[in-house]
């Protein structure tokens, strides 16, 4: 028996979960002088072409240990996607980002899709701070046409505020601190009625958008869950 078949079978027996599919580690690029780490995966039995939402793949990350990753972007054809991970804590599942390696295999019990579902036909608007930024670009990325897209994200680190514009193709406006977020905020004037917000990030932001928000009149406002973080 392997080892990943001995790890399998414990994790099914202290858990109840069986392990489902396996992927492989392409790529991994670390964020110089950031704690975000982007890693390519290739899942090589799922059809993304059911992603129609945010999804949630878990993943087993120690021997009975997982954790919840969201791809910010995927391809279909290639049945390829990408997480964007802070490691920068000493944590299992930072020890796991930290450890692997391209061509590794990686393995996760479920995929799932979040609750929140996109508006058809309203200017979709992402607002949050950087933990939640695979999020915010997986927002973007099921925004079409992209021109339906917009919103801010602030973050604690300028360095990581420089990498992100300079990799990143997105109309997401980048500010310093939540201050500067809801400054930006309240200057758009977005449409009432035909607006969707999505928010994601501290809780005290996450509030504070929201009472600006329905302050100006708006009700189309979607908040992530907690788990679903960079």
């Amino acid at each position: 028996m392997s080892i990943i078949q001995k790890i399998e079978e414990a994790f099914k027996n202290v858990t109840g979960l069986q392990l489902v599919g396996a992927g492989i580690v392409l790529e991994i690029r670390a964020w110089q002088g950031s704690p975000l780490v982007e890693i390519d995966l290739h899942l090589p039995t799922v059809d993304m072409g059911e992603w129609t939402g945010l999804m949630k793949i878990t993943f087993l990350i120690s021997d009975c240990c997982f954790r919840d990753f969201i791809p910010f972007g995927w391809d279909t054809d290639t049945a390829t996607c990408s997480l964007l991970i802070n490691a920068a804590q000493d944590t299992v599942s930072d020890r796991w980002v930290n450890s692997l390696h391209n061509g590794d295999q990686v393995r996760y019990i479920k995929i799932l899709a979040a609750p929140e579902k996109l508006h058809p036909n309203n200017l979709i608007v992402g607002l949050g701070d950087s933990s939640h930024l695979s999020c915010l670009l997986a927002l973007q990325h099921l925004t079409t046409p992209a021109s339906r897209f917009d919103g801010a994200v602030c973050f604690d680190s300028g360095q990581t505020r420089e990498l992100f514009r300079r990799y990143f193709n997105t109309p997401l406006n980048t500010v310093g601190n939540r201050d500067e977020l809801i400054n930006w905020l309240a200057a758009q004037h977005y449409c009432i009625d035909h607006t969707s917000f999505y928010l994601g990030g501290s809780p005290c932001l996450v509030v504070d958008i929201k009472e600006l928000l329905k302050n100006q009149g708006h009700r189309n406002i979607h908040a992530w869950s907690v788990g679903l973080s960079a």
